[in-house]
């Protein structure tokens, strides 16, 4: 079982205008020569770790982390406006370009797999590889499993706490009645629409529920961002013209060097989406870590994607 590289600190920290609204946070770890890596964080609105780096050797890589739009060290934190799918997909080549880039592997995980996918799928040249784990589609049947109605069955106690700020009238559709709590001018009732969005998530994450992580998600100004970008995004399916987005575009990236890593008991993204992801492209490499949820940090989930990494880009 493959442990984190040590932790390392960048060698590079700025800032990046990519609108008039909007400035992005990015930064630089590892090797200036080696191959370049950009990795694509989840939520939407989850912001980079400092953990992410240790995923890469640093002898190897080059590791180029951003806070997306609306989040992290990105502002305006937690703004909607200007913050699409598409907008980020341009935000990724922008920093491409201004960090004089041909090529970049790209890694993602849950929101950061699609997003992967839509930038791939856009500028299927400037992909040297994929690294992807917790496949997600954003199609409705995802969403209304994870915020309608499936894993309530998986999780009825923290299920509870979760439909909590939502009137009984309302229960028919949770995502318009978050949506509305959380574009509120009232700041208390954002505030517990955020954090009953962000704990949900947080609990369902790992295979065993972590308090630590529950804390990290209750945080006042994490969840802020974190829900109401997540929600902004999942309201609008992704801001994608079809569902099937994926798989309609799926010849521009097949020849791709890919490699998937999926958690058997993932509850967040069930392993559904990245089997048919699977069954659709045998191209990629695919890994079903059996006793695993959602999180990168559970150890086969782990432990699968440094090997990938070490091995990339192939």
């Amino acid at each position: 079982m493959r442990e984190l590289y040590p932790p390392i600190e960048p060698y590079n920290q700025d800032y990046l205008s990519v609108s008039v609204l909007h400035t992005l946070y990015y930064e630089q770890s590892g090797n200036p020569e080696g191959t370049p890596v950009v990795v694509l964080h989840g939520g939407p609105g989850g912001g980079s770790l400092p953990d992410y780096r240790r995923y890469f050797n640093p002898q190897k890589w080059r590791i180029i982390l951003f806070d997306q739009r609306g989040c992290g060290k990105s502002t305006p934190h937690a703004e909607l406006q200007d913050n699409t799918t598409w907008d980020l997909v341009a935000d990724i080549e922008r920093l491409r370009t201004h960090l004089g880039l041909e090529q970049w592997v790209v890694f993602g995980g849950s929101w950061g797999s699609t997003l992967s996918l839509a930038y791939a799928q856009s500028h299927p040249e400037r992909c040297q590889g994929l690294i992807l784990r917790g496949i997600f589609l954003l199609r409705s049947q995802e969403l209304n499993w994870m915020y309608q109605e499936g894993a309530s069955y998986i999780f009825p106690d923290t299920w509870e706490e979760y439909v909590k700020p939502i009137p009984l009238e309302e229960r028919d559709n949770f995502l318009s009645a978050y949506y509305r709590r959380l574009t509120s001018d009232d700041p208390q009732v954002r505030r517990e629409a955020a954090q009953a969005w962000s704990v949900w998530e947080a609990s369902t994450s790992k295979l065993f529920p972590d308090l630590n992580l529950m804390e990290k998600f209750a945080d006042d100004r994490f969840a802020d961002a974190f829900a109401r970008i997540e929600c902004h995004y999942f309201i609008n399916l992704g801001f994608f013209d079809s569902e099937d987005w994926f798989f309609q575009n799926l010849d521009r990236i097949r020849q791709i060097p890919t490699a998937i890593v999926q958690g058997r008991y993932d509850l967040v993204c069930p392993m559904k989406t990245a089997w048919e992801v699977h069954r659709a492209w045998p191209e990629a490499d695919f890994q079903v870590i059996a006793d695993a949820g959602h999180s990168m940090a559970e150890p086969g989930i782990r432990s699968a994607l440094i090997e990938m990494s070490d091995r990339f880009p192939v």
